[in-house]
């Protein structure tokens, strides 16, 4: 299983160099407007609620994969998307954190909401069938495997994933890939950027 998340981080990394040739050298964040597709979704919210990528026209998305049990990745990740929003301020209201999962066994959706609710009262925590998920990790390139459970408890297990956070503006239109490591600083001002237009 190593093999596999050296192979997720590989892929990962394949992608943001091959998008990375538009990005100016000073560029904080990956450009991949033209490189990925706009924003589309069909999966489920908190109570049952189909939920959209209409859903938030006008917003500009900050959208992870990942899953509620992630030791380490994950949280991370939210902890620092939280402080994106704090440091937004009155703008954070135009910004919306999508988390999805690709662990649909176990994340039910209130699982889930009450999950990012620990860390942005506005994030909103997303999950589906299993092929509603595979739809959306395939399109935007998004590799993740699930693990053999270990011991005889078939619910301990843990899920390989690729990272980074996708940036859409108000219009869908996916702008910026950010690695999970970035700074909360270099976050922020991407989401700025693309807030302006």
């Amino acid at each position: 299983m190593r093999f596999f998340q050296r192979l997720l981080l590989s892929l990962a990394a394949g992608l943001a160099l091959a998008v990375a040739g538009a990005a100016h050298a000073e560029a904080p964040l990956h450009p991949v407007r033209g490189f990925l597709p706009d924003l589309k979704f069909t999966l489920e919210g908190a109570g049952g609620k189909t939920v959209t990528q209409d859903d938030f026209k006008g917003k500009t998305v900050l959208m992870f994969f990942g899953y509620a049990s992630c030791p380490d990745i994950c949280p991370t990740t939210m902890a620092q998307l939280s402080q994106v929003m704090q440091e937004l301020g009155d703008d954070a209201a135009k910004v919306r954190i999508l988390f999805v999962s690709v662990d649909p066994h176990r994340d039910t959706p209130a699982i889930l909401q009450a999950y990012v609710n620990a860390f942005d009262s506005n994030a909103i925590g997303l999950t589906g069938t299993e092929k509603q998920v595979a739809d959306v990790a395939r399109r935007y390139r998004v590799a993740y495997q699930i693990e053999k459970p270990k011991g005889t408890d078939p619910e301990n297990y843990e899920v390989a994933h690729s990272r980074g956070v996708y940036i859409f503006d108000a219009a869908g239109r996916a702008r910026y890939l950010a690695a999970d490591t970035e700074s909360v600083e270099a976050l922020t001002a991407g989401v700025r950027a693309v807030l302006k237009g």
